[in-house]
């Protein structure tokens, strides 16, 4: 991905098990091909890989849910240009970065564990494809525009 194209979080993959984070490329016989966003190596998932995609991911706040994409706005809004503290950082000071952005994260269901793999996966698309994201209609859009190509 290049700088002036937007992420999709519905193409993109945190797969358990495996670091980082992943671009879907196509569908495979018996599950999914995807590359990695940071050495671009291509990796085949089984149908027994624990895929998710992050526009499925929402934290916990004290009004419900917030999707992942929003808590990355959140974030950036609160870091600017610079990176988020990475999973290795001090604790404190990984929650300290979430009680600036995100106020109001349910403390009882939303753990510091969770606040490092966001954090994580904020630097590497920072920094391996783009904060600016799709909207629904742009992702329907460029969805339906592969399909008419095929």
């Amino acid at each position: 991905m290049n700088e002036n194209m937007k992420t999709d979080l519905a193409r993109i993959l945190s797969v358990s098990g495996h670091s980082g984070l992943f671009l879907y490329v196509s569908q495979a016989r018996n599950g999914a091909i995807a590359e990695s966003l940071v050495d671009k190596k291509r990796t085949a998932f089984g149908m027994t890989a624990r895929i998710t995609t992050l526009a499925d991911i929402s934290i916990y706040t004290d009004e419900g849910e917030m999707k992942l994409q929003e808590v990355f706005g959140k974030l950036q809004a609160v870091l600017g240009e610079a990176d988020a503290p990475t999973s290795k950082a001090k604790p404190e000071e990984i929650k300290a970065l979430f009680d600036k952005a995100v106020p109001d994260y349910d403390g009882t269901r939303f753990y510091v564990s969770h606040m490092k793999k966001v954090v994580d996966w904020y630097n590497c698309l920072k920094n391996y494809a783009s904060l600016d994201f799709m909207t629904d209609e742009e992702r329907e859009a460029a969805y339906k525009a592969e399909q008419d190509a095929e």
